[in-house]
């Protein structure tokens, strides 16, 4: 009965190249049914986005599904897999389930300008907004190397020293030409050197020379049309970076949109008192106010008293701070303080806590409450499934809320380029949990379009 279907053998083999010519837009058809409107009114509101990770067999998650999806796409459904075929799938199929995000997340994105931009360009073709693009860069200095003697003898920083800041801000200048308008810099401080790190630690006033260094960074960012944030650091660290990000909003951050935003760690019991220090303070001196929030890098190396209890109170914790600023909400003792302009970027690989902001966020835009411009991003190789959702709910919201008007989050992607920090694995190593359900997707996909 088999012997009047054609064969996959005699059928000419398409290889593609799945990041460059296909795109998450073939597959919204099966997807349409997984949305409701929120609100019903005589124009088409901006839709209610279903918890996130929820998926047909036919929908792609990742980069590296779209490929082995375009395979199988390109087989005839009435087709039968002949034993060398089923073979290669498998092989394939195995290859995804070994292939965990933590090898993902160890590597990088490029080593050079060509590299970078070709991943940048590769995922913008499949649907996402924008990127956030990080320099990688780790300093290593003979301790001998760090100081040296003036002619009084007093000690000072050596050349190499001050060669390391030059040598950070050119790599970061150098990773901001990766980028284009829209798109983020993420900018890594601690990358400067021991002239940076000692005076962070501190908490002493920027070094001039950073000053000078972030300031043409600044400048150049602005020039382009990108933003930069600045990443958090461990909160031996982070108080005196803190007050580092300040000053730079306080300095470039005059325009209505914010162009330097600052990270706040939710997973820290002391961060919602941070973020309504940073309202109170932009609202004050009147300068826009720009934040990425994240659940935490450095669980494994913090002082474990500064850090919730459980992951459930950091849950609420995020959740909190996002509705905080999402709401326009002042701090307590601070009701007469105007809310000052402010955007936020959720940096985040929970869909629980995106879906519970984007659907907070649409519903102020809806009933025409104050709100401020909300991203969402997770980092290349983690949390796939969810970016690619946030890329179809996008171009979906886009479709039906068009007439309205209302703007909807952009998802975005967050890469490095350079010698990668392991930390970042480290911190999302619950991430090769999520990896079992997408060959379970491409199994039933593989079946489906064999056996109907």
């Amino acid at each position: 009965m088999f012997s009047q279907v054609p064969s996959i053998r005699h059928i000419p083999r398409v290889h593609v190249d799945s990041l460059k010519t296909a795109s998450l837009r073939s597959y919204h058809s099966s997807k349409n049914r997984l949305y409701d409107t929120i609100v019903t009114t005589t124009v088409k509101p901006p839709i209610e986005l279903p918890p996130h990770g929820t998926f047909t067999d036919k929908t792609p998650r990742t980069i590296f599904d779209l490929d082995l999806f375009n395979d199988i796409k390109k087989i005839p459904d009435s087709s039968i897999i002949s034993p060398q075929n089923i073979k290669h799938f498998r092989i394939r199929l195995l290859k995804c389930r070994s292939k965990s995000y933590l090898e993902q997340a160890s590597s990088v994105d490029g080593t050079n300008h060509q590299e970078v931009s070709r991943t940048v360009t590769q995922l913008k073709a499949i649907g996402y907004q924008g990127v956030i693009l990080g320099h990688s860069r780790e300093v290593v200095l003979d301790p001998n190397e760090k100081v040296a003697r003036d002619e009084s003898g007093s000690t000072t920083y050596s050349g190499k020293c001050y060669e390391a800041v030059e040598a950070w801000k050119q790599g970061t200048l150098d990773t901001l030409a990766m980028v284009g308008a829209g798109d983020f810099l993420a900018v890594k401080l601690t990358g400067a050197g021991p002239i940076s790190i000692d005076a962070m630690a501190a908490q002493k006033p920027m070094p001039e020379i950073l000053v000078r260094a972030m300031d043409e960074i600044c400048l150049a960012a602005k020039k382009q049309g990108s933003r930069l944030w600045i990443d958090a650091e461990q909160q031996v660290l982070q108080r005196g970076l803190d007050h580092w990000a300040i000053q730079l909003m306080r300095r470039h951050n005059r325009s209505p949109t914010p162009l330097v935003y600052n990270t706040i760690q939710a997973y820290l019991k002391g961060s919602k008192a941070n973020v309504d220090r940073h309202i109170e303070t932009a609202a004050r001196e009147t300068w826009s106010l720009g934040i990425k929030l994240v659940r935490g890098a450095y669980i494994e190396h913090e002082t474990r008293s500064l850090i919730h209890d459980t992951k459930e109170e950091t849950d609420r914790s995020y959740d909190l701070i996002a509705e905080t600023l999402l709401s326009c909400q002042t701090p307590a003792h601070e009701k007469n303080l105007q809310f000052p302009n402010a955007a936020l970027f959720l940096a985040t690989h929970n869909a629980a806590s995106a879906a519970k902001a984007i659907s907070m966020h649409q519903r102020r835009l809806i009933e025409g409450k104050a709100t401020i411009p909300l991203e969402c991003g997770q980092i290349q190789g983690m949390a796939d499934e969810l970016s690619c959702e946030l890329v179809q709910n996008y171009e979906r919201a886009m479709q039906q809320s068009s007439a309205a008007n209302v703007p909807v989050p952009k998802a975005f992607k967050c890469m490095a380029w350079g010698s990668y920090l392991y930390r970042r694995a480290i911190e999302n190593k619950d991430a090769v949990e999520r990896t079992q359900h997408m060959v379970d997707a491409l199994w039933v996909e593989l079946k489906r379009r064999v056996f109907g």
